[in-house]
């Protein structure tokens, strides 16, 4: 192993014989004969193995004597990342909304290619990273001491009525059930039988909430204490069906509606663990690097672990960077059963 570099050559050369985008800004590799280095995703004919060499990023490569590829030009990813970092630091001080064409002004960006720049490297586009900022401060602000329009304008919002026009969507619930706990919100449950064991079913109105193997109504009431949680019926029955198919034939169904949240990071990295097609798999580095943030492996690890929805969020298509499986909150054997069905090898 390279000791310059911070994960394996074997990885770094596989992200290359894939052309991995995720790999993008994490890893330069250089060729000896040519005198050349590139980013994992150059479209460029790939030399032998023992011609490539890995270094961190491009200040490295060019330290030791190489040039720029003309084709994949890496030097612009490190510009790329910096102009993202700079755009969200630049969302989060704001006191109110910043418009794509200001905000791609500020990083020097044209407004349409920075917006898919942006996506790219977070996840979502910097209109919802805002919103999802917004709202996440305010649940935040909501279970303090004051009131509920003060909370709505200390996270940012222009006016309370910006704020319900989004807050069922983002929060599940209206504000002043979500500062008293989740009272008024109504939960309705049942527990599905499947060949991996029982499964507790939870949704809102809205939609999923709580997908967990061996759970039960108890459990439900420790994580939402202030909901009212009834047995589902057949008001549930139609979705939690759809749940359990996806146990037997993981896969298949996109579209189930969801009531989660989390942080803006940890819901770019749920976004890109349903973007996994089935039967294939993404590394704890690698859904870090599409979630925006190639550095936050431990957290990209600990937002699976936040998942509230097993198999509808396809956690069990993460692994660690050296291809074992990792953890699994429901046990190992169901993350192999689960991987089986979907054909990964």
């Amino acid at each position: 192993m390279n000791t310059r570099f911070h994960i394996t050559d074997a990885v770094a050369w596989a992200a290359f014989e894939a052309r991995d985008r995720a790999y993008d800004g994490r890893v330069i590799g250089a060729v000896t004969t040519t005198g050349i280095y590139c980013k994992p995703s150059c479209p460029a004919r790939r030399p032998l193995r023992e011609h490539v060499v890995f270094y961190r990023d491009a200040d490295e490569a060019r330290a030791a004597g190489f040039r720029a590829c003309l084709r994949c030009k890496p030097d612009a990813v490190g510009r790329d990342r910096v102009a993202v970092a700079q755009a969200v630091a630049a969302i989060e001080a704001a006191e109110e909304a910043i418009g794509l064409e200001q905000l791609a002004g500020q990083v020097g960006y044209a407004p349409h290619h920075f917006h898919r720049l942006f996506k790219r490297a977070t996840g979502v586009t910097p209109a919802a990273y805002a919103r999802s900022l917004r709202a996440r401060r305010a649940a935040e602000a909501l279970q303090g001491d004051g009131s509920v329009t003060e909370a709505i304008y200390e996270a940012g919002y222009s006016a309370p009525s910006r704020f319900y026009e989004t807050a069922a969507d983002r929060l599940g619930m209206t504000p002043s059930a979500w500062k008293r706990g989740g009272a008024g919100v109504t939960i309705r449950w049942t527990r599905a039988e499947t060949s991996l064991g029982p499964l507790l079913i939870a949704a809102t109105d809205k939609g999923l909430c709580r997908v967990a193997f061996d759970e039960d109504e108890a459990a439900l009431a420790l994580r939402f204490p202030a909901a009212e949680i009834i047995r589902g019926g057949a008001v549930l029955a139609g979705l939690a069906a759809r749940v359990v198919a996806e146990v037997e034939t993981p896969g298949r169904d996109h579209d189930l509606p969801l009531d989660v949240q989390g942080t803006a990071f940890q819901e770019a990295v749920w976004q890109a663990l349903r973007a996994i097609p089935p039967g294939e798999s993404l590394s704890y580095a690698q859904l870090a690097a599409a979630a925006g943030n190639s550095g936050a492996v431990r957290a990209t690890g600990t937002a699976c672990g936040a998942n509230q929805v097993a198999v509808v969020i396809p956690c069990h298509r993460a692994l660690r960077s050296d291809g074992s499986l990792g953890g699994y909150a429901y046990g190992l054997d169901r993350k192999v059963a689960l991987r089986k069905r979907e054909g990964a090898q």
